[in-house]
């Protein structure tokens, strides 16, 4: 029977307030304020930034494209390597273009975490396993993010040689080290003490619900679970292969940038390139916007300046360094994620249909 008074309460209210709204956004409108603080006086020499870009060697922005492919590659390796690890078989190719298709996904649905799951479906489609899927869509992320802390690291210590680093600089990597750090302490202290961070993760899942006013989804505590799994998978040993696409990824995208430099006809010097590189991508890392959206251009340029390089040449290059690794791939991606999953959905309803008559 049917409480009719249940029935005439109001719902419980689902939307959240504005407060909760500007908690949610307040460190990205920070990035976002202080990028456009140091760009917005520097807007007049955005014209010599196009004549820039038109003096750009041709033959040099080609092999920086080809330097992006096989960043593309390389993460698409450290993919195929995780899923090994759990026995299963999945081409570097078909990995890479799971990469490109969910990251265009997480463009448009929920960032880091929509990029995750749509990694989770399209390898699960494509052979790869529920284990060996999720195992893939939880720990690349984690070894792209290690790999970038190393990253900025060589670069702070070489600008510290050299008597290149600014107090600004050494403020943002401070607080990006502290965040990535207690990142990765956290999982490490995790996986040893999963019941305290099941505990944790609960009581953290309810207030952040009571916050929102919306009702706890018991489905976070599962996914933990779930990755608690995957880790005892990954914990056997086998992550230097991971590690090297890991690697591969992040160098092939840093020549990338270095060809474009060179291209502008401003090469730059190693220490230079790893600290504008490496730290800008942390921080975008901490924002909501999917991509770093905004906060990669606007901090990549504004930290390069910092650091000596002229404004015009900065613009001119990260301009078309984000056209080439995240515009152009953004819009294949999109196309290609639904042609895949069509496809490779066949292709497993086909090899359940072989199976069933071989019975």
């Amino acid at each position: 029977m049917i409480d009719q008074g249940d029935e005439n309460r109001p719902a419980s209210p689902t939307v959240p307030t504005l407060t909760v709204r500007l908690r949610r956004y307040l460190p990205t409108l920070i990035l976002l304020a202080i990028a456009v603080y140091v760009l917005l006086p520097q807007i007049a020499t955005f014209q010599n930034s196009l004549q820039v870009v038109k003096r750009m060697s041709v033959l040099i922005v080609a092999s920086a494209a080809g330097a992006q492919v096989l960043s593309y590659l390389g993460y698409g390796y450290m993919l195929t390597s995780l899923v090994a690890s759990v026995g299963r078989r999945i081409s570097v190719a078909r990995s890479a273009l799971v990469v490109l298709a969910s990251s265009s996904i997480g463009l448009v649905a929920g960032g880091v975490v929509g990029t995750s799951a749509a990694t989770y479906r399209l390898l699960n489609r494509a052979g790869a396993g529920s284990a060996g899927a999720l195992l893939a869509a939880g720990f690349a992320p984690l070894l792209n993010s290690a790999v970038l802390m190393i990253v900025s690291l060589g670069g702070l210590l070489q600008l510290l040689v050299i008597g290149k680093l600014s107090r600004p600089v050494e403020i943002l990597f401070g607080v990006a080290a502290i965040l990535i750090g207690g990142v990765f302490a956290t999982v490490i202290w995790g996986a040893y003490h999963r019941r305290e961070l099941l505990e944790f993760a609960e009581k953290a899942s309810r207030r952040w619900a009571r916050v929102r006013h919306r009702t706890y989804d018991r489905k976070e505590d599962a996914r933990l679970s779930r990755i608690f799994k995957a880790w005892d998978l990954f914990k056997t040993g086998e992550w230097r292969e991971p590690a090297l696409g890991a690697i591969l990824n992040s160098v092939f995208d840093m020549l990338t940038l270095y060809l474009l430099f060179l291209a502008a006809g401003h090469p730059v010097r190693p220490g230079l390139l790893l600290a504008g590189y490496g730290l800008t991508l942390l921080l975008a890392k901490f924002t909501f916007l999917p991509g770093g959206i905004g906060v990669v251009e606007g901090g990549m340029a504004a930290m390069y300046t910092a650091l000596g390089v002229p404004y015009p040449v900065t613009v001119a290059v990260v301009i078309v360094y984000r056209i080439i690794s995240f515009w152009l791939p953004s819009l294949l991606g999109f196309p290609l994620f639904f042609y895949l999953e069509h496809a490779w959905r066949e292709e497993t309803d086909e090899a359940g249909a072989a199976s069933s008559r071989d019975r």
